[in-house]
This record gives C-alpha cells, structure tokens and sequence, in this order.
C-alpha cells in the first residue's frame, strides 16, 4: 500500500502554518498566501556533523573550555566596526537591502579583502552566471588565487563543494534562490528559505565557517522570508541608501558578537564602495547658512558619535486638521514634543502644519534628538534662525524639563572637532568631566529656558 503524503498550508508572508487552506491568514492578516506544502519526512532530518565526522555532544559547563574568538578584519574599517570588530569565524551573517543598492559589490569587495588575509573564499551565487561575476569582479579590481565562484542553487551541491573545497569564508548570493532537494515548495518559499539558512548554520558552527547570505527585502523594506530566518543569524545587517545617491548606510540590528544600531557610511564610485571616514561632516555640507527651521544635534550611532541636521518647515494649515509628516524621525516623539512646546512654551501649534526631516538621509531615534527637534520647530515658527554653530543636545520631557542623557563627552567632543563654538545639553550634564577648550557649553533644565537661551541672546 502506497504511502498517504502529509501536506500543510504554509503562509508565505509569515510563515505561519495550518492543516487547512484559508484566504486570509490569522497571523499577519495577508490575503492568499497559503500554499500547499509536502510535511518533511523526520527520519531525514541530519544532525550537526562537520566535516571530519565529528557529531556534537552534551558536555557540563565545567568541561568547555573558552578561548578568545580570533577576528578576522577587513580593509573597510567602517564594516569592521558594525560588525563588532571584524568578521568571527563560525558566525553567520545575514546582508539585507533592496535590488540594486550595492549588496554583491560590497561582498564581491569584502570576499578580496578576506581572501588577501590569507583566507580561503567561496562565492555561490543563484542569480549570475560565473562570467557576469568575472565581469563584475573586473571592474571592481578584484582577484584572489583562493577565491573560488560557483554558480549553484542546489543546496545538496553547495554542500558537496564546501566539503571538498573547505573554504574559511562562504557568501551565500542569495538565499531567496537557494533550493532544498527533499522540499517539495517552490523556491524562494518559507519553507525553502527555513530549511536552506537551517543547513547553512549547521555548516557554519559545525566547520567554523563564516558564512554571508545575501537576503531580499519585502516592499516594506524587511527581508523576505520568515521572521524566524533573522533569529536563526548571528548578525543581522540592513543596507541603505537611495539608488539615485552615492551614500549608502550600513545598519547593524542584531549582532550576537558586538553592539547593535552601529552604522558605517559608504559612498559608492565606479571602483566600488568607498568608506566615509567623517560622516558629519558629510551630512552638514549642505546646510544652508541662515536658514530658519535647522537646528543640529549630535547623536549616537552605536558607539559612533554623528552630527546631523534636522529641518523643519512650520507653515499655517489650510484643511480642518494640521498635518505632521516626517522622514528619518518617529512620528510619535514630533507630536510629542509640538504638543509639549504647546502646552509649556505657549506656541499655537494645533493650526500649524509641520514638515520635519533628518538632512542626509540618516534615521534618528534616541532620546537625545528631542532638544535639536524642538529648537528646529522653534526656529521655523518664530522665524528666527538658530546661530549656524549652535548644537542641541537632550531629552524633554512632558513636564517641560530637559533631561539628561548618555555619553554627553564624546557628543561634545565631536561638535568641537567639527568647530561648533556653543552646545547646549541638559544642566544635569554638567560636571564629573572636563569640557573642550573652543567650545562654550551652555546648561539648560527646561524647555522655555533652552529657547529664551538659544533665540533671545543672539
């Protein structure tokens, strides 16, 4: 008698599954995205085995011995820093971004890099051809005697060639393209993306591989897939920018292995992607002398200090209800703080409409930013521009008073070093370190008082 094949529906927006097939999913609402999929059979399923043969076991916690993670750094000390330090071996490190922002010319660059470190690299990529990467690897001026291309999506192959080539490093190009053999699902489906990342991360613990997998995002900007695939990575990094720009962001979200929100700024030439080593300077070339409605804030990224500008455009409304729009800011602290600058600094607000945006494409979410937004409003209100080597630094709160923040030194030393003469931090700031010599830095406890400080004494 023929044996009865199990199927489920698998929701391809989230992953969630079901025995049965329904038009809208109960777990993130999407509309036919169930799809019929074969249940694996449990008796494949593979333990973690490396390469040699050897199979993991359990061990009390008094006979593992921990020896410091050698890092393996790169020549971009700006990818060095968000990951923490450099590359780990054995980690495995998930690459998001949306088509054509510079993805595969990043790791084509980085895989040189790693491979002039005496590593061993291998390239397997789903959806170019080994003589379109050559082409690529050209006009990059990359080579290597140890950097090997594959061009493959089967993952039973991929697996065959890691063992025979034994590679330090693996770039994964991408894992939407990468298929399973015993996986009935079509490629590029949960099940598909799950069942390949699950095989790669047992390559890379088990070998001490370091492993790069290239993933596509959703037109909401998350990587496709599952959810489970970004807890499944050590490192999750988020690649930015605008296709018609030469700025690109490096974003850390996860990192098992070093701090998260880090970012490292690139500028992409026909070379290839080149760092930018001062990114506030670089985000303020273009501020605009005189100019109501800026005020600059310096904000921590990680553990990288980044002055920006935020703008703002304050103009009377001409509908019912005033409008709040906002790019690179969170909607919800603006309207916090236009309803605090009502509520405590007399400004009419609820007629007004507003416009804010962080300059320079980069996002801002820290408490620290509040003070710069508020000056900002301030400034495109009264129609009085703030002094062009003002900074703004603090948190405010619903009471009015500007509260303190973290790592105050390092934000006032790199205003200095971008030749800032006056800053203005929370007065609760002030003491237990010592100030820069050519810049003047001013206290403040509320928000009336930064603006009577900031407007009033010009």
């Amino acid at each position: 008698m023929a044996k009865k094949i199990s199927t489920k529906f698998v929701c391809q927006a989230c992953g969630y599954e079901s025995p049965k097939w329904m038009g809208r999913c109960p777990n993130c609402g999407a509309w036919n995205q169930m799809e019929e999929e074969v249940i694996a059979d449990k008796n494949n399923r593979r333990s973690r085995v490396s390469m040699t043969g050897k199979s993991a076991k359990a061990q009390t916690i008094q006979e593992i011995t921990v020896s410091k993670i050698p890092r393996v750094k790169t020549k971009l000390a700006e990818l060095n820093r968000v990951l923490g330090g450099g590359v780990v071996p054995g980690s495995l490190i998930l690459i998001g971004g949306d088509p054509g922002i510079g993805k595969s010319t990043l790791l084509l660059q980085v895989s040189a890099q790693l491979n002039d470190t005496g590593g061993k690299v291998l390239y397997v990529s789903g959806e170019e051809s080994a003589s379109q990467l050559k082409m690529s690897a050209n006009r990059l001026g990359v080579k290597g005697d140890n950097f090997y291309i594959y061009p493959e999506t089967d993952m039973a192959a991929i697996r065959q060639t890691i063992e025979e080539i034994k590679p330090d490093f693996v770039v994964i190009d991408s894992i939407q393209t990468m298929s399973q053999p015993d996986v009935s699902s079509v490629v590029g489906s949960v099940s598909q993306v799950r069942e390949s990342t699950a095989d790669l991360m047992k390559i890379a613990k088990t070998n001490n591989i370091a492993i790069f997998i290239v993933g596509h995002v959703t037109k909401e900007g998350s990587i496709a897939g599952p959810k489970m695939l970004e807890h499944m990575v050590d490192t999750v990094l988020y690649f930015e920018g605008d296709r018609h720009h030469t700025f690109r962001i490096l974003r850390a979200v996860k990192n098992r292995f070093g701090s998260t929100n880090e970012i490292g700024i690139f500028e992409m030439r026909n070379g290839g992607l080149v760092e930018v080593l001062n990114p506030s300077e670089m985000f303020l070339e273009e501020r605009l002398a005189g100019a109501t409605g800026s005020a600059v804030v310096a904000a921590m990224e990680g553990t990288r200090p980044i002055l920006a500008e935020i703008q703002s455009l304050i103009t009377p409304t001409v509908f019912g209800n005033a409008k709040r729009t906002v790019s690179g800011l969170d909607h919800n602290r603006v309207s916090l703080i236009m309803a605090v600058l009502e509520k405590r600094a007399g400004m009419l607000l609820q007629n007004q409409d507003a416009y804010l945006k962080a300059a320079g494409g980069v996002k801002l979410d820290e408490p620290a930013i509040d003070l710069a937004i508020a000056m900002s409003i301030t400034s495109s209100y009264q129609e009085k521009e703030t002094r062009p080597k003002d900074c703004f630094i603090g948190e405010i709160g619903l009471t009015g008073e500007v509260r303190r923040v973290s790592r105050i030194d390092q934000r006032v030393q790199e205003a200095a070093k971008l030749g800032f003469t006056r800053i203005f931090i929370p007065k609760n700031n002030i003491g237990g370190w010592t100030f820069p010599k050519d810049i003047e830095v001013v206290g403040v406890s509320t928000i009336t008082d930064s603006i009577r400080k900031a407007f009033d004494n010009k």
